[in-house]
């Protein structure tokens, strides 16, 4: 890859320099605009995610077990009848099944949204 010299490529990058911010920890002008609100509310859940989280937090953490060992079996049933498409298929949902029951229970321990939960 070669390098460029052109006095354009260096006025980009003077500009990239000037957004990073000012040596000795001092942000750019204008950072402090940027940066208003809280850490909370500049990292919360949307409306889709919170009514989401909502109903699948009223869910009973087994329920996602059950499935995943339901897949499991239905997979060994297929894969016993000769359907091995079918049996690898039905097979892969078990993983799915595992990671939303963690999601689930971390939904429920720490929950996901602190600026609505204060409220």
């Amino acid at each position: 890859m070669a390098v460029s010299t052109r006095a354009g490529d260096q006025g980009a990058q003077g500009a990239q320099g000037k957004m990073q911010g000012a040596p000795g920890g001092q942000n750019a002008p204008g950072t402090q605009q940027r940066m208003q609100g809280s850490e909370a509310e500049r990292h919360s859940e949307g409306v889709v995610a919170r009514t989401i989280e909502e109903y699948t937090a009223q869910l009973p953490s087994d329920t996602f077990l059950w499935a995943a060992g339901g897949s499991i079996l239905a997979s060994l049933g297929l894969m016993a009848t000769g359907n091995r498409h079918g049996a690898l298929f039905v097979g892969q949902w078990a993983p799915t099944f595992l990671l939303l029951g963690i999601y689930n229970k971390i939904v429920k321990v720490a929950g996901s949204d602190r600026v609505h939960q204060q409220a």
